[in-house]
Formats: structure tokens, C-alpha cells, sequence
């Protein structure tokens, strides 16, 4: 039996580890291929390597538009054509709002904003030059929804993420192109250490104190993992959501409801 995204091609951006990397795992189990892209190509390069023939690693930097460009441009080469993207590539940072530096700042937001909005351009209109549509995946977050005392810039580019996917949605989905997010909750990995060293820094927590704060806040009883939300990605991706248009989707074991 075919797999939901059988002979589809996919972009995911900040794929060489983590959520990313679940998503890509996830898409060449349903027949898709997947280019990895990432800053760190070495780390995509061993990624690509283990998850075989169906995928390629793609070097990307997702604050310079020449090189998103000339991704984009390799990825639609090296597959012929590209019906799905994923802009997942992201960086956290935290600090009280009398300590936020110009450098956090600017660089949260060319990571997670222009990175995704110039990403999005650049596969939009590979898939409007196809002429058969395709499907458009943002990564949000529940911090996006609201604020928090100490998360301002990062819950600012989230929020800028969810009204970026509204914005694309309506404005693409002439050319059969649906944009969509998905906002996660408190996903456990590798990035969380650094997630947590900025609490321990800003609350005066031991190391791993608030990873265990927060999970005990999730009504769903742990913090969530990459896998969970790789359905909703697939979901995304299919012919099955064909009509959702400009939604955000929340992942997150119960933690906003909306």
C-alpha cells in the first residue's frame, strides 16, 4: 500500500537533528523524498547517510537569502520538483526585557522570521512555477499564543510565525498552495539543555530543575517528544488536508487550547 506522501518531494529546514529529523523520518516511511537542510552539513550529510537513498543533505542558511535561493534551486534539481516544505529551522534565547541585547534580538528574529518567510518565498514559487500546487508547513509554538516574563523576543517571532502562515495562506492558496502551522508545546531534546541553562541562569534553578517544572505542567502527564507530532506533519503534508488552510495546529498534550 502507498504511503500518504508516495513520490512526493519534501524540504525541511534544521533537519540534521531533532524535531527536524523525526519529521524527515517520518515523511520517507510515507514514500516521500526528503532534502535535508541545515546550516551544520556535516551533521546533515550523516543524517542523509543513515536515512538512505531517499534523502539528500542540502547546506542552508536561512538568514541569507542567496543562500536559501540557491537550496531551493539544488533541492528542485536534484528531485525534479518540490510539494513540500517545512520551515522548522529555529533558535531559543530568553532574558528579562531590561537585559534583551540588539545582538539576541536581531538574531532570533533572522533565524525564525526572515528565515521563514524567505524560505517559504523561495519554495512557493518553485511550486507555483510546477503549476500543481504543494504544502506549507511552519513551525509555531504555544509560546507564540502568549507571552512569558522572561521568553519576550522568542515568543515574538512565534507569534510573527502564526500571523506570517495566516498572511502566505490566503495569499497562496490560489496556486493550490496550502500553508499551515504547527505549534508544539515543550518538546524534550537535546535543544532543552540550553532552554534550561537560561532558567537556571534568570530563576536561580539547578540544571534540570526547570525541565522538570515544566513537564509537570503538561495536562498529558510528560513533556512531548519529536514523534509526537510527526502525525500532524504528515497530516499537513497530505491530500487529506487539501481544504485546511491557514490553520495552527497545537501539539502540545493539552497545554493551550484554541
Amino acid at each position: 500500500m502507498p504511503g500518504k506522501l508516495e513520490g512526493k518531494t519534501a524540504i525541511i529546514t534544521g533537519a540534521a537533528r531533532g524535531i527536524g529529523l523525526a519529521f524527515a523520518r517520518a515523511y520517507i516511511a510515507e514514500g516521500a523524498g526528503v532534502a535535508i537542510c541545515d546550516i551544520d552539513i556535516a551533521r546533515a550529510e550523516t543524517a542523509a547517510m543513515e536515512l538512505g537513498d531517499s534523502a539528500i543533505a542540502v547546506k542552508v542558511d536561512v538568514t541569507n537569502k542567496q543562500s536559501i535561493d540557491e537550496a531551493v534551486a539544488k533541492v528542485a534539481g536534484a528531485f525534479g520538483s518540490i510539494d513540500i516544505l517545512i520551515n522548522n529551522a529555529a533558535l531559543f534565547t530568553a532574558a528579562p526585557i531590561v537585559e534583551i541585547t540588539e545582538a539576541d534580538y536581531r538574531r532570533a528574529f533572522d533565524v525564525n522570521v526572515y528565515g521563514s518567510l524567505f524560505m517559504l518565498q523561495a519554495v512557493a514559487k518553485q511550486m507555483i512555477s510546477q503549476g500543481k500546487g504543494g504544502k506549507i508547513i511552519n513551525m509555531a509554538s504555544q509560546a507564540g499564543r502568549r507571552g512569558e516574563p522572561l521568553v519576550a523576543v522568542y515568543c515574538a517571532t512565534k507569534a510573527a510565525i502564526i500571523s506570517l502562515t495566516q498572511s502566505a495562506a490566503l495569499n497562496l492558496i490560489e496556486h493550490k498552495i496550502n500553508v499551515n502551522a504547527i505549534a508544539p508545546g515543550v518538546v524534550d531534546g537535546e535543544h532543552w539543555d540550553g532552554v534550561d541553562a537560561f532558567f537556571a541562569k534568570y530563576e536561580n534553578k539547578a540544571p534540570g530543575q526547570k525541565k522538570k517544572e515544566v513537564a509537570a505542567t503538561v495536562p498529558f502527564g510528560r513533556m512531548g517528544r519529536a514523534e509526537d507530532l510527526t502525525g500532524m506533519a504528515v497530516f499537513l503534508a497530505s491530500s487529506d488536508a487539501s481544504y485546511v488552510v491557514a490553520q495552527c495546529y497545537n501539539v502540545d498534550g493539552g497545554q493551550w487550547m484554541s
